[in-house]
């Protein structure tokens, strides 16, 4: 080889060295990226979210007590007296001497018909009662003038038979007289509208001038007396069985006797200040309803209610030994009423509950829990079935639904 030659080949020698040196050094650079990487992803995944505490939720044990829930059905309210103000006898109405609404006493003048026909009607009375006073006394005249004749036979006894018939049928003339004499004066008495009681007066249809008879469809007004109320509601069968069987007594009569007192509700769902006492029961059980209507009584010295209001009335029904949870306590899905209750390892069971009344803020159960269960108080509407939770003790149920 030549010199030439010769120096060429060392050139391209230190070319190609310095090529293989820097491909070392990138395999050198990726392998140190991707062992990052590994590592990077291997420090993510050792790296795991902290899940958060059980959340702290009050619970309590159920404990059995006595209590009363309440049952509330709906009332038609009616006075103690509630009258149609009606004419007896036909004729202009002159006069109206009270407004709508107004409060009258008993025998106090509420309308005025026109008398005039019927004070004529009792002036020809008197003038045939008048007649036959005085055809009576011709009757006795005429016995009186033939009696010494007839004992003297100086006239047959037939004439004073005669006399004296005429003179029975002049004293029945008289009596009957008398009687339309009577019926006169009543129908006078008729054209002054008098109230048979006291109470409140209703809407007034007829007007002054208004012709009006005994026959009309409708009254001259109606009469409430509203110093107590009347308050009518209806058992079905299975509530009368049961209210019943509360309390105590050989008959219906004694039961009532002992029956404690009822709370009206009225329409803006606030409670009659004055508690009321019922004081009958219908004979029988209607037959298309299959209810019975029972009648409670409520003092009304202020005239607060009045007649045609509505309402509910509240009963009162003992429970020995029941088993009370807060409604708070509870959630309802679907038509069914659920609480959570607590085992031993602080997870919470979704356990559904059957509901028999309600007792002021608490549902008094029937079924599902019982008594020495403990349950979630509150926060249940973001529990989970066999969620953990870290339970924070609390009174007993018995003592906390007794408190409210």
């Amino acid at each position: 080889m030549n010199p030439e030659n010769a120096r060429i080949t060392q050139i391209k020698r230190e070319n190609v060295q310095p090529i293989k040196t820097n491909s070392k050094m990138k395999n050198v650079i990726i392998t140190s990226f991707i062992l990052a990487l590994v590592f990077s992803s291997c420090a993510d995944k050792n790296q795991a979210p902290v899940a958060p505490p059980p959340p702290v939720l009050p619970v309590a044990s159920i404990t059995s007590a006595n209590t009363v829930t309440d049952a509330e059905y709906p009332a038609a309210l009616q006075g103690t007296v509630d009258v149609e103000i009606r004419p007896q006898v036909s004729g202009n109405l002159d006069r109206i001497f009270v407004d709508e609404g107004a409060y009258v006493n008993k025998g106090q003048t509420l309308f005025k018909i026109n008398e005039r026909p019927y004070r004529e009607q009792l002036n020809n009375a008197l003038a045939s009662l008048h007649a036959a006073e005085a055809a009576l006394i011709n009757a006795q005249l005429e016995v009186d003038k033939l009696t010494p004749l007839v004992q003297n036979k100086v006239v047959s006894d037939y004439q004073l038979k005669t006399a004296k018939a005429s003179q029975k049928i002049a004293a029945a003339n008289i009596e009957q007289a008398k009687a339309m004499v009577g019926s006169a004066k009543i129908n006078l008495g008729y054209t002054n509208v008098t109230a048979p009681v006291s109470g409140y007066i209703g809407r007034l249809p007829k007007k002054q001038g208004s012709l009006v008879s005994a026959s009309d469809v409708e009254p001259l007004t109606t009469l409430s007396d509203v110093h107590e109320i009347f308050a009518y509601f209806s058992l079905g069968e299975t509530d009368f069985i049961n209210f019943k069987a509360q309390y105590a007594g050989s008959s219906l009569g004694d039961k009532i006797k002992k029956l404690p007192p009822v709370t009206l509700i009225l329409a803006d769902n606030n409670a009659y200040p004055q508690t009321g006492k019922i004081d009958m029961v219908d004979g029988q059980f209607d037959k298309t309803t299959g209810a019975i209507t029972i009648r409670a009584t409520f003092p009304n010295a202020n005239g607060t209610l009045r007649s045609g209001n509505t309402g509910r009335i509240r009963l009162g029904l003992k429970h020995d030994d029941a088993i009370l949870v807060p409604q708070s306590a509870t959630i309802e899905m679907q038509d069914k009423v659920f609480v959570f209750t607590v085992g031993k390892d602080n997870k919470v069971t979704k356990m559904p509950i059957t509901v028999e009344g309600k007792s002021g803020t608490n549902y008094l159960i029937k079924d599902g829990v019982q008594s020495g269960d403990q349950i979630v108080l509150s926060g249940v509407d973001k529990l989970q079935d066999g969620q953990a939770i870290q339970p924070e003790k609390a009174a007993k149920v018995a003592e906390i639904t007794n408190k409210k």
